[in-house]
């Protein structure tokens, strides 16, 4: 088994993807904040599957919390992580500091609407122009050819190839199907925040999500499919933050035309927010 060649400093890492790429090599990077489970590292797969040398970067990134969220407690532990990618044969990991990415006197920002409105920016919003930055920082700093990210946090995804687009950055992104636990429930580095009573519960998520797309097929109208599911979540224990049906490519509301659609929802269970969806296709 052999180490991925780590790379802490900007410089280093693009000397390394130049020399990639004269070789020919095409280039795909999985950017992630660590405590990888099989979720990351399905991630990493489907880059192998496309690509000739896969780059994992590893960085909790402070500007997508907020004071009052997890930085500080984030699950953080790089030999292991290092370890799991070493197993799969991964060529490089970018591990770089705060400092690294946010030097001293750094006073640039991204602002992003489009689908980044609404849903997630409703309780976090702050997050997704965090978000931008650091991607669009990991980005830069690597200039793949491809970057994978995990369609579990969808909005992000959309949010991510709509500032890819309008940047005119010249990156492919594509997204990877979510992987769950045996009980549906899709996988996260949030669910170690979860007591055993309430990792029990929490498949109640992801069964709510299957029921609420049941009830679509079976020409329930959106609304009482929507209050049903809210409804159901509420009574198990959930506080429920959002669950909406929205279109697939922009994430705008619903309307009669729409004709791929995806289900999301964001709850929280004891002092863990866990978040979901699912896509459904209207009927012929």
């Amino acid at each position: 088994m052999t180490r991925p060649r780590i790379f802490e400093t900007i410089t280093g890492l693009r000397a390394d993807v130049e020399a990639a790429r004269r070789a020919g090599r095409r280039i795909a990077m999985v950017p992630t904040m660590g405590a990888l489970h099989e979720g990351h590292l399905s991630l990493v797969r489907t880059a192998q599957a496309r690509a000739d040398l896969v780059i994992v970067s590893i960085f909790v990134n402070p500007t997508q919390f907020a004071p009052n969220e997890d930085f500080d407690a984030y699950p953080r532990d790089n030999d292991c992580d290092i370890a799991k990618l070493a197993a799969l044969g991964v060529d490089a990991v970018f591990l770089p500091t705060v400092g690294e990415m946010y030097p001293k006197g750094f006073a640039t920002g991204i602002t992003v609407g489009g689908p980044s409105q609404d849903l997630e920016s409703v309780t976090r919003p702050h997050f997704f122009n965090g978000v931008a930055l650091v991607v669009t920082k990991l980005l830069l700093a690597a200039l793949p050819d491809l970057a994978i990210f995990g369609e579990k946090d969808y909005q992000q995804l959309c949010v991510i190839r709509q500032f890819v687009r309008d940047l005119n950055i010249p990156i492919e992104i594509d997204g990877a199907p979510t992987v769950r636990e045996a009980d549906g429930l899709a996988m996260s580095s949030r669910n170690r925040y979860l007591s055993a009573r309430d990792r029990e519960q929490a498949a109640l998520l992801p069964a709510v999500l299957r029921e609420t797309l049941q009830a679509l097929d079976a020409g329930t109208t959106v609304a009482d499919a929507l209050d049903r599911g809210r409804r159901r979540l509420s009574d198990g224990g959930f506080a429920v933050d959002y669950l909406e049906l929205r279109a697939a490519d922009t994430l705008a509301p619903v309307d009669n035309a729409t004709r791929d659609m995806r289900l999301l929802v964001a709850a929280r269970l004891g002092a863990t927010r866990l978040i979901d969806n699912m896509g459904w296709s209207r009927p012929s």
